[in-house]
């Protein structure tokens, strides 16, 4: 089957079209309205509308999203710490809950309360139920909040002590404040909440594809693994494949595969998982490591105190023993590498431990990188350079980082963070993403806040010379992105033998003022020459 797609403002990655030919699930043609003398069994009128390849996530948690889509948004609902309480509990209300229901939520961000300058605590969800076991996770996915029944059921108490890499939050006389951070959630609550099986993980996996379709992608560089910890490996990889045989995984992933102990890792690989295997449709990616939390959570692990609370600098949530371990395990055994890195100590840790598994191993086009890449100093942007590293950024996150930054790290560590035009400049490849559900999957948004360096609300800009142009932006979320699963050669391109994904847009980017491109319609999203979405 031939099908002509005419009458388009094609941006092709390479320069612009109007038209092109589809066979079967490939770019067989690109040109002009030429085109239309050639053979074809179809045709699509394009209507004068803007078409790019389709957009490719480089970071995000896919069955985490589709997993945070049964759950109450609280993204919503976080304007004051009242009123997410009042739609908590007409959520709740809604609910016909069974004897010893976990209910959940996510998306609330204390610093956009107006009536209270703090985290919920236990005291807060316990107005709500003391029956039902409640947990709340912030928008960042690095903290959460429990109700007295879940820390009953998971048995956290004054006695508890927090492992390494996480933190519980105290009240003045030591008993939990229901608060907990990174490594005390994987560790402490996480093995009470009953966990989905291979079924429920599909119908995750389907809610998911749906909504990214919804926002114009067709690619995701996701990590799986770290949502249910003691779900097996082998059970997500199996819910990913039976979607693809049956035809329902509209898109393409590449999975960022995270482990947390050598002993998971050495399994792993010994089954024949290693980076590259899989299908165009499901493919395994780089180990994949968080290295610290977020900077909205004040976990993420600086080489200073906080400026806007100097009782802390963060954490890091492995020693530099076992990051070295780790790192120099998969890159003797060819896998790539990709590391949350958001501080500027855990940065440190990260560079040093790739820089050493390289040189025990040495490897040319290794594409390792470094996940969020955003509090850095000047050498450290030096290092990322001459390490050869890749650079999965968040441009989305500028929206809400630019009314913190400073404030959290000082006016000279935030002139040298969140850099990532500095190192295209200097040869990185910098691809984007939304490291959804943290942020949603809107690449609109994120190509704003990359081209204007504002938040959506206009606050900024924030080190304006650090703009993307239009283009980079594009390029970033499509070819660039590509790149970062080594893939260029197939997809980001509306190219001939490319993966024949596209996205149509009611507006030109490249036309439009910058400060509307997040308000641009995606008008229909292709994936392997089938329309998925339609607006």
């Amino acid at each position: 089957m031939r099908t002509l797609y005419y009458n388009g403002n094609i941006y092709t990655g390479e320069g612009s079209a109007t038209a092109f030919i589809v066979e079967d699930d490939r770019f067989a043609e690109v040109g002009n309205e030429e085109l239309q003398n050639n053979a074809y069994d179809a045709k699509v009128d394009l209507q004068g509308r803007f078409v790019s390849a389709a957009f490719n996530d480089s970071h995000m948690h896919l069955l985490g999203y589709g997993s945070s889509l049964k759950m109450a948004d609280l993204a919503k609902h976080t304007s004051s710490l009242k009123g997410m309480l009042d739609y908590l509990r007409e959520y709740i209300d809604s609910l016909e809950l069974r004897p010893g229901q976990w209910i959940r939520g996510r998306g609330w961000n204390q610093d956009y309360f107006a009536d209270v300058k703090r985290m919920p605590d236990r005291h807060d969800l316990d107005s709500l139920s003391t029956e039902y076991p409640i947990v709340i996770t912030r928008s960042c996915g690095h903290s959460c909040v429990a109700n007295s029944k879940a820390l009953e059921i998971a048995g956290i108490t004054a006695e508890t002590k927090a492992p390494i890499g996480g933190d519980i939050g105290r009240e003045a006389n030591g008993e939990p404040d229901g608060r907990l951070y990174d490594n005390a959630i994987d560790e402490l609550l996480d093995p009470f909440i009953p966990l989905p099986d291979k079924e429920e993980i599909k119908d995750m996996i389907r809610l998911a594809c749906k909504a990214l379709n919804s926002f114009g992608v067709t690619s995701s560089q996701t990590d799986d693994y770290c949502v249910f910890r003691e779900v097996p490996f082998e059970t997500v990889n199996a819910a990913y494949k039976e979607l693809e045989e049956s035809g329902e995984l509209t898109v393409r992933v590449y999975e960022q595969s995270n482990f947390t102990t050598l002993e998971e890792l050495t399994r792993f690989v010994e089954a024949g998982n290693v980076t590259g295997t899989g299908s165009d449709c499901f493919k395994i990616g780089p180990l994949k490591m968080l290295g610290d939390g977020s900077l909205g959570a004040r976990t993420a692990h600086l080489t200073r105190p906080y400026a806007d609370d100097p009782s802390t600098s963060g954490f890091s949530l492995f020693t530099r023993e076992h990051m070295n371990a780790m790192v120099s395990y998969a890159n003797a055994h060819n896998m790539q590498i990709a590391i949350h890195a958001i501080g500027d100590a855990c940065l440190d840790q990260v560079l040093d431990a790739i820089d050493l598994a390289l040189q025990e191993n040495p490897r040319e086009d290794h594409r390792h990188g470094i996940v969020h890449c955003q509090i850095s100093r000047a050498d450290q942007l030096k290092r990322i350079e001459e390490l050869k590293l890749h650079v999965y950024a968040q441009s989305i996150f500028i929206d809400y980082d630019n009314h913190i930054v400073e404030k959290r790290v000082g006016k000279e560590l935030a002139s040298t963070s969140y850099c990532w035009k500095t190192l295209m400049k200097n040869g990185v490849c910098v691809s984007n993403g939304s490291d959804c559900p943290v942020e949603l999957p809107d690449v609109l948004e994120g190509i704003e806040c990359a081209v204007t360096r504002t938040s959506l609300d206009g606050t900024g800009p924030y080190l304006p010379e650090e703009a993307f142009t239009v283009k980079e932006a594009l390029d970033s979320f499509t070819v660039n992105a590509a790149r970062g699963s080594f893939e260029e050669d197939r997809k980001g391109k509306i190219k001939t033998g490319y993966q024949a994904d596209f996205t149509v847009l009611a507006e030109d980017p490249f036309a439009v003022d910058p400060r509307h491109i997040h308000a641009i319609k995606v008008c229909e999203t292709w994936f392997a020459g089938k329309k998925v979405f339609q607006a």
